[in-house]
């Protein structure tokens, strides 16, 4: 928790205007950032730079919208995703207008495309029936890949919490389906 602390209180001293302390939150975040967009883009060494300094701009210029009752590293990471997010789906386009392949691959992807395109559309109803104690914790501990803590801090909810919705909503959830079939 060591991390935490420092971060955030070199960001409220950057945001009362300590332009040193605020270099020095910027310069301790991009460490934190590198070793977290490392771990997820391990097969993309390269591009790990470029999203830390991305992600660094966005900081600084959603700086207003940190709350001090808000965990740093929370906040940050979200950035960070968001970030990732974006860079994985332009790289996806990217590398879709790269790539030769013949017809039948070409229809055997189209085909998986618009398969896992109806999957994440038929996914998003069936959530949005769920409670948000129950939703919330499954999109961000099941889908986004957050942490119990993380979750319960971006929700609000406690520890607890976030591992009860995530057990209900999925048993609501697997309920819906069982009664669909």
């Amino acid at each position: 928790m060591e991390i935490e602390e420092r971060l955030r209180g070199l960001l409220l001293l950057g945001l009362d205007a300590d332009a040193v302390a605020y270099q020095r939150f910027l310069k301790e975040l991009s460490a934190h950032l590198r070793a977290f967009l490392r771990r997820r883009l391990s097969q993309r060494p390269d591009e790990v730079e470029d999203l830390v300094q991305e992600t660094l701009l966005a900081v600084h210029n959603q700086r207003h919208t940190y709350r001090p009752d808000m965990p740093v590293t929370a906040w940050a990471h979200a950035i960070a995703r968001y970030k990732l997010i974006d860079w994985l789906r332009s790289h996806r386009v990217k590398g879709a207008l790269n790539d030769t392949l013949d017809e039948e691959a070409g229809e055997l992807f189209s085909t998986s495309d618009s398969e896992a395109a109806e999957a994440r559309r038929d996914l998003g109803k069936l959530l949005e029936t769920l409670p948000d104690r129950q939703r919330l914790p499954i999109v961000h501990v099941k889908l986004e890949g957050l942490s119990v803590v993380e979750t319960a801090q971006l929700t609000g909810l406690s520890e607890s919490a976030v591992k009860i919705g995530v057990h209900r909503g999925l048993k609501a959830l697997a309920a819906k389906i069982r009664g669909m079939a």
